[in-house]
């Protein structure tokens, strides 16, 4: 019997009607709990197989997604005892996000650009985004913290 206390691995689902393939999703949402402090360095994840039953994939999607982790140096194996998150996890997964989000910047930009969007036009609709989205994520905090003290 398993402590109570004992938190389980989740990855947030993935589907295939989602966009990206299933390893890449699997591999973002490792990131996001690595990132967000909810799987801290030298945490233990799922095995290859049980993460794969869990999300009902095949054991070779989800052995992709742990060897670009592993070549990241986002997690990393030991023979035997299974696949840990890396000392340097978060500062490795915060990078590969920021550099993710600058390429996404500039992508946006060389489509605003081709749109006919002036720079100050641009930057408008990218400040207009940003707020929307941190207040999503407000609202999505505060319904959760409405959840806990219930």
């Amino acid at each position: 019997m398993k402590d109570s206390k004992t938190k389980r691995f989740m990855v947030p689902r993935i589907s295939a009607a989602a966009s990206g393939p299933l390893y890449q999703q699997i591999v973002d949402g490792i990131k996001r709990e690595i990132s967000e402090g909810r799987l801290i360095p030298g945490a233990p994840l799922p095995s290859f197989r049980a993460l794969a039953e869990d999300l009902l994939v095949s054991l070779i999607t989800v052995k992709r997604a742990y060897e670009e982790l592993e070549h990241e140096g986002i997690i990393f194996r030991k023979q035997g005892l299974g696949t840990f998150v890396s000392l340097q996890g978060a500062a490795r997964s915060r990078t590969v996000k920021k550099a993710r989000t600058e390429q996404l910047l500039r992508e946006s930009f060389r489509e605003g650009h081709e749109a006919g969007l002036s720079d100050r036009e641009w930057l408008k609709l990218a400040r207009q985004v940003q707020a929307k989205e941190r207040d999503a994520a407000y609202s999505k905090e505060d319904r959760a913290l409405k959840g806990k003290s219930k």
